[in-house]
Order: structure tokens, then C-alpha cells, then sequence
């Protein structure tokens, strides 16, 4: 009975001193003895075989059931990254299409405002140019009847003959010459003739008809001569104190007048004499 209880109590004193080893040797870790707060304590399932040790088996899974949350963690949070990751990149993509949106349509008002620019200066540029064919016109409008002298002829006539002497008619070809092709002129007639009364008007008159139809009959238009009568009337010509003087020769005295606008556009009629019977040059 001895020998039995003594073959029975040394291995189970051999298994005690062996698990009081393992214990000393294996000291439980800081995280075992002081659980995390916010982790989930691990539990303490070991598996171990009839002599003390653990089963590697058992180990494997004890590992994969402690981190498996773990992993699950880290996939929730790759998934978070990627969403994260994923949303930065929408955001980033929407500011720089509203970037570009934004620098078309600043291109589009720039493009606008100088356009607006052009037209302004444009217009300004046409309403100057308006401004200036107003002032020409009001000009040309003013200037219609201005009618300066530039050649004044007197032809004589002997008394109380009304035919144009060859003197007289080299005169008027001169006169008629120069305004062959020339526009805006008129010609005044002034017919003056001893006599008092209407002997001297009708003896003045047929002077100037005389003087008249030759010039008409040099292509002179009729429209661009007119002729008045004046008889024994005295010339504005004459000196102080001689105004009541009888008229004792009998003459047509013919001014050319010339439109100031016209001056502009042709030349002055040249070659006819000048008042003072000298050639103008």
C-alpha cells in the first residue's frame, strides 16, 4: 500500500513543481495583468496537455481570435481612408472645375469689356467724324450765298452805239474763257449811258443785252448773268465831288463774282484783266 501511494504521489508532485516552473517562468505580461480600457480584455483559454504544455493548435487559434478584431479595425479604417481619400479627390475635382468655370467666364467678361471698349471708341470716333460733316456742312450752308469779286471788266461803248467794238469783244472772250469748266460764279452786269431819264435807262439797257448776248452766245449759262439798267447813273467809282457831274460816256461794267465754296473746288477764273486793266496772274 506504501509503494502505491508513493508511486502515485511523486508524479503528482513532479506535475505541481513543473507547473509552480512554468508559472515562475512565464510571468504574466502588463497587458494581461492590467487589461486596456478600451480593448476587450483577452481571455485566458489556454489549452494545455497532460504534462503542462500548450498545444500549438490551440495557440494558433487563440491568436487569430485576439486578432481578428484587430484587422477588422484596420479594414474599417483602410475603408475610411479610402472614402476619405475618395472625397478629398471629389472636392478637389469639383473647386477646380468651378476654378475653371470661374476663369472662363472672367475670360468671357474681359473679352466683353474690351469688346465694349472697341464699340466706345468706335462710336466715339464716329460721332467725332460726324461732328466735323456737321461743322462742314453748317459751313457749306453759311457759305451758299457768299459771293466774293475776282475780276471786275468795264467795256466801252462809243455814244449813242449799242455795237460791241473789237476791243470790247477781245475782252469778253477773255472773260468767257477763263470760265470754260468753272463752277460757282456769277456775273453782274452794270449798263450806264448819258441821257436823262428813260432815254438814259433804255440807251444803258441796250448795252447791257448787248454785252449779255454775247457772253450767252460764248457759253456763258444765262443763269449766271444777271443785268441791270441804270442810265446816267454815276459809278461808286467816282471821286468826292464829282457824283453830280453829268455821265458823258456810255460803258458796261462787268464783275465777276465767285462762291466761297466753289473757291474750294476749282480754281479762280485766270487770265482775265483786273480792275486796274492789268492781267491777273
Amino acid at each position: 500500500m506504501f509503494a502505491l501511494a508513493a508511486a502515485i504521489a511523486i508524479p503528482a508532485g513532479a506535475q505541481q513543481g513543473q507547473s509552480a516552473s512554468s508559472s515562475q517562468d512565464n510571468p504574466p505580461s502588463a497587458t494581461q495583468q492590467q487589461p486596456s480600457q478600451t480593448a476587450k480584455p483577452l481571455e485566458n483559454q489556454s489549452k494545455e496537455g497532460f504534462w503542462g504544455r500548450m498545444n500549438p493548435m490551440a495557440r494558433k487559434k487563440w491568436v487569430k481570435k485576439q486578432t481578428d478584431p484587430i484587422n477588422d479595425r484596420l479594414t474599417e479604417l483602410d475603408e475610411v481612408n479610402a472614402k476619405n481619400a475618395k472625397d478629398i479627390q471629389d472636392v478637389d475635382a469639383r473647386a477646380q472645375a468651378g476654378i475653371k468655370q470661374a476663369q472662363t467666364a472672367a475670360d468671357k467678361a474681359n473679352e466683353a469689356a474690351t469688346a465694349a471698349s472697341t464699340q466706345a471708341q468706335n462710336a466715339n470716333q464716329i460721332a467725332t467724324t460726324a461732328s466735323g460733316r456737321v461743322d462742314t456742312l453748317h459751313t457749306t450752308v453759311n457759305g451758299i450765298d457768299i459771293y466774293k469779286p475776282i475780276n471786275e471788266v468795264d467795256v466801252p461803248f462809243k455814244r449813242g452805239s449799242s455795237v460791241l467794238s473789237d476791243d470790247a469783244k477781245s475782252q469778253l472772250d477773255q472773260l468767257a474763257g477763263s470760265l470754260k469748266d468753272h463752277k460757282g460764279y456769277i456775273v453782274e452786269i452794270e449798263g450806264r449811258s448819258p441821257g436823262r431819264g428813260v432815254a438814259g435807262i433804255e440807251n444803258s439797257q441796250r448795252l447791257t443785252e448787248a454785252v449779255k448776248r454775247y457772253l450767252v452766245e460764248h457759253d456763258i449759262p444765262v443763269y449766271r448773268v444777271h443785268a441791270v439798267a441804270l442810265g446816267n447813273t454815276q459809278t461808286a467809282a467816282n471821286t468826292a465831288g464829282e457824283e453830280n457831274k453829268p455821265l458823258k460816256t456810255s460803258s458796261v461794267h462787268i464783275r465777276l463774282m465767285e462762291n466761297s465754296l466753289a473757291a474750294r473746288d476749282a480754281a479762280s477764273p485766270q487770265g482775265a484783266a483786273s480792275p486796274n486793266g492789268a492781267e491777273r496772274p
